[in-house]
């Protein structure tokens, strides 16, 4: 293999230990470790877009009325902005389709909602503010498919 083989993202489901520390690193380093952990982490599927073997973007997904959530997409701040994150969100995106879910859907941050239109996510009117932070819940609607 070639050195621009190697250099192939590689998306697969990854252990919770895994995700979490990515999650830490990136998204609140300044708080106590147990402060990234969902209640529900145990129950979801957490998957991670590697480069070279070395994790570099995560995301963790929990499933729910025939929809699915995604939480805690994070990259390494080092390689930020290279895609990896899109990567992924598309990864999510085309399995949830595959598995025949009716939406997907996430409690985005109010300065990334951008990203998450080009990825064909609608905004709601749903917002609402935690740990200072603004959020717009953003969904996902695939083509055929009814909410229940």
């Amino acid at each position: 293999m070639t050195r621009v083989d190697s250099m192939i993202p590689e998306i697969k489901e990854i252990d919770l230990d895994e995700t979490l520390t990515i999650r830490h690193e990136v998204m609140w380093p300044n708080k106590p470790f147990d402060y990234i952990k969902l209640t529900n982490d145990k129950e979801g599927k957490h998957f991670g877009l590697s480069i070279d073997e070395k994790l570099i973007s995560i995301v963790s997904i929990f499933e729910n009325d025939h929809k699915i959530q995604f939480r805690k997409l994070a990259t390494i701040n080092e390689h930020q902005g290279n895609g990896y994150g899109t990567r992924l969100i598309q990864y999510i995106i085309d399995r949830t389709e595959k598995q025949q879910f009716n939406a997907l859907w996430c409690n985005a941050r109010v300065e990334k909602v951008g990203f998450y239109l080009k990825l064909g996510f609608k905004e709601t009117n749903d917002r609402f503010k935690k740990g200072g932070i603004n959020y717009v819940i953003m969904e996902r609607i695939f083509a055929n498919k009814e909410l229940s």
